[in-house]
């Protein structure tokens, strides 16, 4: 068993530069810097890449695989968003090393400006009608430099927030990234929504769609520059001062001691990956299409159910930080994985109600409790020297398997059952399943960060000026 120790109770661990002297009105200012910036950023960067998951259920599909049946159309149109999360590991390698040797903030800025270049080219990008086979081709490389981009945004964004967070409010700041994720979506939909009920059909077909994508531009200026205000960690300067940086993160990684981590990690993240892409994308072209319901009205759903989330994230941030990562992300997977049909029920009566009752309390609420935990559960799993990198791995590769081809086999599912969607609930209960599974293997004591600190041991607990940065595992409730 490891010994459980931290720099905090080591005498010479040197100074942090970020945070030596600092005022409490410093203090303030500087975590308020990091909140915006990881909220901003997280949130210009998830409203860029589900933006095109939004247009690929009701664009994409019509204006770029106009040849193909309705079903064929979606497939495709489906299988280039999937591309996006195919390449999203190797951005995530490599972002994910240079984010372990230069730092979080710098790393953070290029991809946010990848990001927003590849979104913006997306809304001048001619279609089928115009150029042919080019229209797809186009989109699909745009589509790859956005997975690409997005590979090292999350893992980064989050070590910069749980790194910086006063040292009892780490499950809090560990929140923030994924409000980000969340307000993204509502943006994308959002937009959506606004633009079709603005524009006619044609109208919007024509040239309404392009508009949420220009608009990116403004966004990314807006977080590229408060990015830039932002201090590097506290965790990371210490990591640079002492010369600590690994030379090769990703063999750190997946070899010993951090394996079982890495797999647990990969694993664990099953259920929730599945779970956001089949309410956030998957339900909306299963709604227009299988259900027949109007689009606008869907994507407000989408979008009220996202906003709920966004609101309840700090709540399980909160939750976090009193019980504990693991047993909170524990819960609200297990309310997943009981849920699905119940939900799949009530979308089967095809009122607009009962569709937004069921997206807002599955998506709005129990995603929150787990999502609003993951990103702390997921950083504690590594030292900070190769925090950026085991975060980009776990969170991108999973990905791969667990969100990018979610919305494709559950299409391919409720095809081979002629319309019904029990075998498709019945994927998506099995992947909250493995995911409960792998997460209750998870070791306390091979944790990195201190969480579910209780009020009654923190008055017993000496306080720190700093947050902690750690070299050896230290629990985590």
């Amino acid at each position: 068993m490891p010994v459980m120790a931290s720099t905090l109770q080591t005498p010479a661990s040197p100074v942090r530069p970020a945070t030596v002297g600092e005022t409490d009105a410093e203090r303030r200012k500087r975590l308020r810097t990091v909140v915006a910036a990881s909220l901003l950023g997280t949130t210009v960067e998830w409203y860029d890449f589900f933006l095109y998951a939004t247009a690929a259920s009701l664009v994409f599909n019509t204006l770029f695989f106009p040849d193909q049946s309705s079903f064929v159309g979606t497939l495709l149109s489906f299988a280039t968003f999937a591309v996006g999360f195919v390449v999203r590991p190797i951005g995530g390698v490599i972002f994910g090393h240079i984010g372990d040797r230069i730092g979080r903030k710098r790393t953070l800025a290029i991809t946010m400006v990848m990001m927003g270049v590849a979104t913006a080219l997306m809304g001048v990008l001619p279609n089928a009608a115009s150029v042919g086979v080019v229209a797809p081709i186009l989109l699909l490389l745009l589509r790859i430099v956005q997975g690409f981009a997005l590979g090292g945004e999350w893992a980064g964004a989050v070590p910069l927030s749980v790194e910086h967070s006063p040292e009892r409010r780490r499950g809090l700041f560990g929140s923030i990234p994924q409000i980000g994720l969340a307000l993204g979506l509502a943006l994308g939909t959002g937009v959506f929504a606004l633009l079709q009920v603005a524009l006619d059909d044609d109208a919007f077909l024509t040239y309404g769609w392009r508009i949420a994508f220009l608009v990116s531009i403004v966004l990314v200026v807006i977080g590229f520059v408060v990015r830039l205000k932002v201090d590097e960690t506290p965790a990371f300067a210490e990591v640079t001062e002492l010369a600590q940086q690994s030379s090769a993160p990703i063999r750190e990684v997946v070899t010993p001691p951090n394996t079982r981590n890495t797999v647990l990690g990969l694993l664990a993240r099953w259920g929730e990956g599945s779970a956001f892409n089949t309410w956030g994308v998957f339900a909306i072209a299963y709604a227009t299409s299988e259900l027949d319901m109007e689009k606008v009205p869907v994507l407000v759903a989408v979008t009220i159910a996202s906003v709920v989330m966004a609101a309840l994230l700090p709540v399980s941030g909160l939750l976090t930080d009193r019980f504990g990562a693991k047993p909170v992300y524990l819960a609200g997977m297990a309310a997943y994985g009981v849920s699905v049909y119940p939900v799949f029920a009530l979308f089967g009566t095809e009122n607009l109600v009962w569709f937004t009752v069921a997206l807002v309390i599955v998506f709005g609420v129990v995603h929150a409790l787990f999502y609003g935990a993951q990103g702390t559960l997921f950083a504690s799993l590594y030292p900070t020297r190769v925090r950026y990198t085991g975060l980009s791995v776990v969170y991108q590769f999973s990905g791969i398997y667990a969100s990018g081809l979610t919305p494709l086999i559950l299409t391919a599912l409720i095809g081979a059952a002629s319309g019904s969607p029990w075998l498709a609930a019945g994927y998506l209960a099995l992947t909250a399943v493995i995911s409960v599974v792998a997460t209750t293997l998870i070791r306390r004591d091979d944790l990195h960060l201190a969480t579910g600190v209780s009020a009654v041991e923190a008055e017993h607990e000496p306080r720190a000026s700093a947050p902690v940065t750690e070299t050896e595992p230290v629990p985590v409730g």
